[in-house]
C-alpha cells in the first residue's frame, strides 16, 4: 500500500488523462447516436449516463467505506476518482500512525507514573478525582477507577488539605497525618496544569522516616542543649570569681580570660540552637500582635551601637506607619540577627543601611552593608546552620553560624520570604519581604491592640 501512495503524484497527470479520455469517448459516443438519428440533446444525455453512474456509484462507495471506518487500500479506481481514494488513504494512514505514537505514549506516561513510588492523583477543574496511580492507594487510600469522579477531600478528608486546596497558594507543600494510616506522614503538594490550569496534580511523598529522623535530630539538639546551659552557666561562674578574685595569680589570668570567652561563645551557640529548637516545634507562628516595627528596629539599632562602640554609622529610613502583623519576639531575633551580622562581619567604618518600607504591596524590612560582600557561590547556603563564608573571621567576630538560620525559620512562620544579594567588593543586601495580609497601617494596629 505505502508503494501506491507514494506514487500518487505520478498518477495524477495519468489520472486526469485518463478521465479526459473518457470524456472524449462519451462525446464520440454521442456522435454516434446522433448519425443515427437522434437528436444531439438526447444523444448526448445516453451517452452521458454510464460515465455519470460510474461517478455515482463510486461517490456511494466512498461514502460508504468512510461511515463504517474501513480502511481504503488498492485496488484504486482508474481516473481522478482514484486520486481521491489514493489521498484519504493518505490520510488514513497518517491518523493511524498517529494514533499509533499517541498510545505508545500514554502507554509510557501510565508504565512510568504507575511505578513512581510517590502518589499521584489527577483532578478535574472540579477538584474531583480522574486518575491516581497504584501508590496512592497506599498513601492516600485514592483507588481508581473505584474512587473516579468523587471528590478528593471525601475520599481522602483532612481540615487542612481541604483549606490548601481552596486557598490557591501551592508555593509550599503540606504536610499530614492520613486518617486510614496514622503511622504515615505525607508532604502533599499541588500543580495547577492543564487547559487555563484548571486542573490539578497531586503528589503525595512518604516522609515519614525523614521527618521521624528531624524529630530525633530537633530533640536531641533540644534536650543536649539544655542539659549543657546548667553546668556551663556553673563553669562561666567560676571562671568570672576566678578572674575577679585579687587571689589569682597574675600569669593565670589570660588563660581564664581566654576559657569565659570560649564558654561565652558556647553559651550563645546554645541558646540560639534553642531558639532554632523552639521554631521548628512549629511551622506556624502564634501569639501574633500588632508590632511596632519602627519601635522595634530603633531598639535594636541602640543595642547594635553599644556593640560595634559607634564604630559603624547608621541610616534609617523607616515608614512609622507601617506596622506588621506577627510575633514581636521573633521578629526581633530576625531583624537583630540581621542588623547584628552587619555589624560583626564588616570592617569598622561600614555604613550600615536599614530600610522599612512597603515594596509594592509587600512590607519589607531590608539591612544593606557597604562591607567586602560575599561570593556567589556562598549565597544558596547562607541559611544553612553553622555555614560559614570565613570560618576563622566568624569565630573572631562571635558568629555561631545559626543567625541566619534563625532569620530563615521566623520568616517561614511568617509566610515570609529571605532574598540575598551580594557581590565581592561591593556589600550585601538582606532583605525580608511580609505577605501583604500582614501589613498594617497606624490606625489599624491601633484599633487591633484595642480589641485584644
Amino acid at each position: 500500500m505505502d508503494h501506491w501512495l507514494s506514487r500518487s503524484s505520478n498518477n495524477l497527470a495519468r489520472d486526469t488523462l485518463a478521465e479526459v479520455g473518457a470524456l472524449l469517448l462519451v462525446l464520440g459516443a454521442a456522435a454516434g447516436l446522433q448519425l443515427a438519428g437522434l437528436h444531439w440533446g438526447s444523444a448526448l444525455v445516453i451517452a452521458l449516463m454510464p460515465y455519470l453512474g460510474r461517478h455515482l456509484l463510486l461517490l456511494v462507495r466512498l461514502v460508504r467505506l468512510i461511515r463504517k471506518q474501513h480502511r481504503l487500500i488498492p485496488p484504486f479506481p482508474l481516473g481522478l476518482w482514484g486520486e481521491v481514494y489514493r489521498t484519504i488513504a493518505r490520510y488514513q494512514q497518517r491518523g493511524r500512525k498517529g494514533r499509533k505514537r499517541q498510545l505508545r505514549f500514554t502507554r509510557r506516561f501510565r508504565e512510568a507514573a504507575n511505578s513512581v513510588p510517590d502518589a499521584l492523583v489527577v483532578l478535574d477543574k472540579n477538584r474531583r478525582v480522574e486518575w491516581a496511580n497504584p501508590a496512592a492507594a497506599a498513601l492516600m487510600n485514592v483507588q481508581f477507577p473505584r474512587d473516579e469522579g468523587r471528590e478528593l477531600t471525601d475520599v481522602f478528608p483532612h481540615e487542612s488539605l481541604e483549606d490548601y486546596i481552596s486557598a490557591g497558594d501551592y508555593s509550599r507543600p503540606i504536610d499530614m497525618t492520613p486518617e486510614h494510616n496514622q503511622s504515615l506522614m505525607l508532604s502533599v503538594r499541588l500543580t495547577p496544569f492543564g487547559e487555563r490550569k484548571k486542573q490539578r496534580l497531586v503528589v503525595g511523598r512518604d516522609i515519614t522516616k525523614v521527618y521521624h529522623l528531624n524529630m530525633i535530630r530537633r530533640d536531641f539538639v533540644a534536650n543536649a542543649s539544655h542539659e549543657l546551659r546548667t553546668p556551663l552557666t556553673v563553669i562561666t561562674g567560676f571562671l568570672e570569681r576566678l578572674n575577679d578574685s585579687p587571689q589569682t595569680p597574675a600569669g593565670h589570668r589570660r588563660p581564664l580570660a581566654l576559657m569565659r570567652d570560649q564558654s561565652e561563645r558556647m553559651r550563645s551557640i546554645i541558646e540560639d540552637l534553642l531558639v532554632l529548637s523552639r521554631l521548628e516545634m512549629d511551622h506556624r507562628t502564634t501569639q501574633i500582635t500588632a508590632v511596632d516595627v519602627t519601635e522595634l528596629v530603633n531598639a535594636i539599632v541602640s543595642e547594635a551601637r553599644i556593640l560595634c562602640s559607634e564604630s559603624h554609622p547608621f541610616t534609617l529610613d523607616m515608614d512609622p506607619e507601617l506596622s506588621l502583623l506577627g510575633n514581636q519576639n521573633e521578629l526581633y531575633s530576625a531583624f537583630s540577627n540581621l542588623i547584628f551580622n552587619a555589624v560583626k562581619h564588616t570592617p569598622a567604618g561600614t555604613e550600615v543601611q536599614i530600610r522599612w518600607r512597603e515594596m509594592g504591596i509587600s512590607p519589607c524590612f531590608s539591612v544593606r552593608d557597604s562591607g567586602q560582600g560575599i561570593a556567589a557561590e556562598h549565597l544558596p547556603r547562607l541559611s544553612e546552620r553553622f555555614y560559614r563564608v570565613d570560618k576563622a573571621r566568624s569565630r573572631e567576630s562571635g558568629g555561631t553560624g545559626l543567625g541566619l538560620a534563625i532569620v530563615k525559620h521566623v520568616l517561614n512562620r511568617h509566610d515570609a520570604q529571605l532574598r540575598i544579594a551580594s557581590e565581592l567588593g561591593a556589600g550585601s543586601l538582606f532583605s525580608c519581604y511580609f505577605p501583604p495580609a500582614s501589613r498594617l497601617r497606624q490606625d489599624s494596629a491601633v484599633a487591633l491592640v484595642a480589641t485584644r
